[in-house]
């Protein structure tokens, strides 16, 4: 995914990027070893950004801010601070309902250039329609297959494969 930001969109080496939910940081990471300027980790969850903390530090990088927020936070904090926004969201069903819409249209506002997001292909007609009405230029980069594996009390099998779209939204 990064590796696709980086060299088919020249969206990473040397822009300012937000990891938006950066949960353990992986992302991050990515987006400092392919020469991001500058990252921000931002997470609701501090065991989330204890680990990345730590996968900072063994991957031996000390140039990524990390920030304890909730979404709603961080589009106060923030607005057009970035260049770029990577994430990852919560695929926004079930009990977690609109909050990947919640995400990106956060996220659009805190990028000048683009934003870059996982979301379940199942929603992608939705997805796309709501990021035009939000001003953005959406463009589906790839279909992917995502194992998800259980890790809430609703999930009951061991893991599920689910068609994922990565997504990038120009800003404009």
């Amino acid at each position: 995914m990064i590796h696709t930001i980086a060299s088919s969109f020249d969206d990473i080496e040397n822009r300012s990027i937000l990891d938006l939910g950066c949960g353990c940081g992986m992302l991050s990471i990515g987006c400092v070893m392919l020469g991001a300027g500058s990252v921000v980790g931002v997470d609701i969850d501090p065991d989330a950004l204890d680990t990345c903390q730590q996968n900072l530090e063994d991957f031996e990088m000390d140039n990524v801010d990390l920030i304890n927020a909730s979404v709603e936070e961080a589009g106060l904090l923030f607005r057009n601070k970035f260049d770029v926004v990577v994430m990852n969201p919560p695929f926004g069903t079930k009990h977690n309902k609109g909050l990947d819409m919640k995400f990106l249209e956060t996220a659009l506002k805190l990028a000048s250039r683009s934003v870059y997001s996982l979301h379940k292909t199942s929603t992608r007609d939705h997805v796309l329609k709501k990021a035009q009405s939000w001003g953005a230029k959406p463009q589906v980069v790839a279909e992917l297959r995502y194992d998800l594996p259980a890790t809430y009390k609703h999930h009951t099998k061991a893991s599920v494969d689910i068609n994922v779209d990565f997504i990038r939204f120009a800003v404009s």
